[in-house]
């Protein structure tokens, strides 16, 4: 049975931070066959929301926001001043979504990327109660801009709160806000989760957005994901909307530190791009 969704792919694959230069990008996106085009908002300073539309407009694309969250976004911070830094710029990128036509905000926003220590039990409860009074404020904020917020899930490596689809679901139950949902990154579902199918069963109709790669953050098809599992999965919850490709250039030498990408995965990004999409494509309809 055939997928019916949409492809999308990241700016990330070839630059960081977003800004109005990486508008150049568009039309080859376009023209490589994505429908969709993931904005990663690092600086929201650097986005001209008109230049953006109108880029959006004139290459037939549509925009998903992501957010990056750097040490000083931190929910789950002993600092409360952490706190509104972060709210402050979730808010800032809810309007920038709702502006370019996305109807959600997505990332790990619950904490910054990164943290990853053994805490007691006593404090990882402390944390789970800030993530989960902050983010129920931020989803009021999306709801009153009639957007949803799809939280994701990192490995081991880069969050110590939320790993697993079951830990997400866990959040957005003590949440308790319909704007909750959900994102599942497959790179991080690749290292955490025993069973692919399950873990998107277990999400069902709070999952609205997908990203992919391959389990070593290559290009879909080259190494040792289950894609018949991913298939299986979001069949079986009647999966629609995007599936988009996520990873990082080398080239970027402080995003490809905080992802500890040491060495160029493909020959060229491009390249990673078009031949990820093809396989994307022939796995949807097979």
């Amino acid at each position: 049975m055939s997928l019916d969704v949409k492809f999308g792919v990241s700016t990330w694959l070839w630059t960081s931070p977003f800004n109005s230069d990486t508008l150049s990008l568009f039309p080859k996106i376009k023209r490589m066959g994505y429908d969709v085009v993931e904005i990663p908002v690092e600086d929201p300073s650097l986005i001209d929301i008109n230049k953006v539309k109108a880029a959006l407009e004139e290459n037939g694309l549509k925009a998903v926001i992501c957010g990056a969250f750097g040490p000083s976004r931190d929910l789950t911070h002993d600092d409360e001043s952490y706190h509104k830094i972060s709210l402050d710029y979730i808010y800032t990128c809810l309007k920038i979504a709702s502006a370019l036509g996305s109807d959600f905000f997505s990332g790990p926003m619950y904490s910054a990327v990164g943290k990853a220590r053994l805490v007691s039990p006593d404090q990882k409860r402390i944390e789970w109660d800030r993530a989960v009074t902050n983010i129920r404020k931020a989803c009021i904020m999306s709801a009153d801009l009639g957007l949803d917020l799809a939280i994701e899930p990192l490995n081991r490596f880069e969050s110590d709160l939320i790993n697993t689809a079951e830990d997400v679901m866990m959040l957005i139950k003590d949440i308790d806000h319909p704007s909750a949902k959900v994102l599942l990154d497959g790179f991080h579902m690749n290292i955490e989760e025993r069973d692919i199918e399950k873990a998107i069963v277990s999400v069902g109709d709070k999952l609205i957005h997908l990203q992919v790669s391959e389990n070593y953050r290559g290009t879909p098809g080259t190494g040792q994901t289950r894609w018949d599992a991913y298939k299986r999965g979001l069949t079986a919850i009647n999966y629609n909307r995007a599936v988009s490709i996520e990873s990082f250039t080398p080239e970027v030498k402080e995003l490809a530190g905080a992802v500890c990408m040491w060495r160029p995965l493909v020959a060229s990004q491009d390249g990673f791009a078009e031949e990820g999409l093809q396989f994307l494509k022939q796995w949807a309809q097979e």
